[in-house]
């Protein structure tokens, strides 16, 4: 499974878990993040992820700033992207679920590496269910 990645400088420590957790299970990434915590733009490191889910070039993305909503913003702008703000796993699990998220946000300065490792995990193992559930995925985009 292909896999992109993007932070901003809330989030090097954090990548760099879930990139170690990912490689560890054999996931091919590509990492369009920073890797320090000089200020940067989050709009920079989101739309070559949201780029490359709406392209079908990855399966999945997963993007990281402060409070995950401005590179969740940014990469909704997206064709055929659906980024879901998670702060839990079961958050992580009813997205992927019900919304058939394809990208996970996630707010670093509201949730610990352990917590995020945890709902990237959830995030890629959980299946969309569809049914009575795509019926209302399908009318997402406009």
């Amino acid at each position: 499974m292909k896999i992109a990645i993007g932070n901003d400088h809330a989030g090097p420590d954090y990548k760099i878990a879930i990139v170690n957790m990912l490689k560890v299970k054999g996931y091919e990434i590509t990492n369009y993040g920073t890797d320090t915590v000089d200020s940067v733009d989050y709009p920079d490191f989101g739309h070559p992820v949201a780029n490359d889910v709406s392209e079908g070039k990855v399966d999945f993305g997963i993007v990281i700033c402060g409070s995950g909503n401005g590179i969740a913003m940014t990469v909704n702008k997206h064709p055929k992207v659906r980024a879901a703000l998670c702060w839990t796993k079961e958050i992580a699990e009813l997205a992927r679920l019900h919304n058939d998220a394809n990208i996970i946000s996630i707010p670093a300065r509201f949730t610990s590496i352990p917590q995020a490792v945890e709902m990237v995990e959830t995030f890629l193992n959980t299946a969309f269910e569809g049914g009575r559930h795509a019926i209302r995925v399908n009318k997402i985009s406009c």
